[in-house]
């Protein structure tokens, strides 16, 4: 840095310390300020970057002799700066000061890793907790809800037609958002799928937007259980295949499976369909029709 009145030159970190003290130059004893310095003329900058100088390291053992104007980029990468980071070699994936490699116990590391680990897990069950006790009390909040509609549409029977109409066309607007699909392989229906099974197709149904209205109807209508005379059983299944092909299926998404809803499978006869619509579930063979 350089003084403006005296012109004379000091290191920045050296005169920044001077001044702490007092506020003269340290050459004439002329007033200056920290504030009054400026930065030193090129001619004089260029002269001092091609000083030669040891490396910061050198006391930790690096022998590299730079120019002064290099020795930031060196200090970067030098393989002997002792707070270069480095990775623990024992496995535990720690990146810490080369320093302190000597001193590093995977262990403790390891333990308050698990330490922090078993507190977020503890975090998340709170949560989770929380989220559940909030769910059941919605859910008895939609149960009180229902039963004050029952209440009201036993009183006022043309309530309960409007409902059923905005209920069928929430039903056709879900039903118009998938995809077509085409089974090649009806020999691979699940007829009696498991609960594991019958939960999955139940989560994609609702992430599809399935009225959760049907939900429950469509989810016991995977089973032959409860399917239609006609699908009833394996023989009758058989016997009927040549009609298979007249369904109007939609793919449930990202599922080997498909709904064969009541209202676009009319034309099908009574004893192959059901309110308000069956759902197919296979191990392969389920195709989008493009």
């Amino acid at each position: 840095m350089l003084a403006p009145h005296c012109e004379h030159a000091f290191c920045n970190g050296c005169i920044t310390q001077w001044f702490s003290q007092q506020q003269i130059c340290p050459v004439d004893r002329t007033v200056v300020t920290l504030a009054h310095l400026r930065p030193v003329p090129r001619i004089m900058r260029n002269m001092l970057s091609k000083l030669q100088i040891t490396c910061d390291n050198a006391e930790f053992g690096c022998k590299a002799v730079l120019r002064l104007d290099q020795l930031q980029s060196h200090l970067k990468d030098c393989e002997d700066n002792p707070k270069r980071p480095v990775m623990c070699e024992e496995g535990c994936g720690l990146e810490m000061p080369k320093d302190e490699v000597a001193n590093h116990n995977c262990i403790k590391h390891l333990r308050g890793v698990v330490q922090q680990q078993q507190t977020k897990i503890a975090e998340l069950e709170k949560t989770a907790a929380e989220h559940k006790h909030q769910l059941a009390e919605q859910k008895r909040d939609i149960q009180l809800l229902k039963a004050y509609m029952r209440a009201i549409r036993s009183a006022n029977p043309n309530l309960q037609n409007l409902e059923e109409t905005i209920e069928y066309n929430e039903i056709l607007e879900w039903v118009n958002s998938l995809q077509p699909a085409r089974v090649t392989r009806w020999g691979g229906m699940i007829s009696t799928p498991d609960a594991v099974l019958q939960a999955v197709i139940k989560r994609s149904l609702i992430d599809s937007g399935c009225p959760l209205s049907i939900v429950n109807d469509l989810i016991e209508n995977a089973h032959e259980r409860n399917w239609p005379q006609g699908l009833a059983t394996l023989e009758t299944r058989q016997m009927n295949r040549r009609y298979y092909e007249n369904y109007v299926a939609k793919r449930i998404p990202g599922k080997q499976a498909v709904v064969v809803m009541a209202c676009e499978n009319q034309h099908m006869g009574e004893d192959m369909i059901l309110e308000p619509g069956l759902v197919m579930i296979f191990a392969h063979g389920v195709e989008e029709i493009l």
